[in-house]
């Protein structure tokens, strides 16, 4: 094996087991937002890795230079973690709760807890 098939086989390792680790965490966090977490960091890393793998592939295999694979993975790293953040304001402005053993709540100062239906038809 050559020195740049085991950096391929590495990163696509590293790419998967990150993935995983996401999965894991999507089913064992208790709350949207511990899931949401976990899903966002570990599966962006993985997906990144993974395409990483298959741009040094084609590049080293084939030599094919893949400029979309690399706007792939740029667009990955840019938005994934924007959507993470946009999802879970938008939850904790509805007034999704945060898991009871939370320690801290940043967003207390900035988002007051929304008044119930029945006081705001009073």
């Amino acid at each position: 094996m050559i020195l740049i098939e085991i950096v391929i086989s590495i990163f696509l390792f590293i790419g998967g087991f990150f993935c995983l680790l996401g999965s894991v965490g999507l089913m064992r966090f208790p709350d949207v937002y511990g899931r949401l977490h976990a899903a966002t960091k570990s599966a962006t890393l993985g997906v990144i890795c993974i395409m990483l793998s298959a741009f040094l592939y084609f590049w080293w295999q084939h030599g094919i230079f893949s400029g979309k694979i690399l706007l792939a993975i740029l667009f990955v790293f840019l938005t994934a973690p924007v959507a993470a953040l946009m999802i879970s304001r938008s939850a904790y402005r509805v007034g999704v709760p945060l898991w009871e053993k939370t320690v801290q709540d940043d967003l207390k100062t900035l988002y007051p807890p929304k008044k119930e239906q029945s006081e705001e038809k009073q």
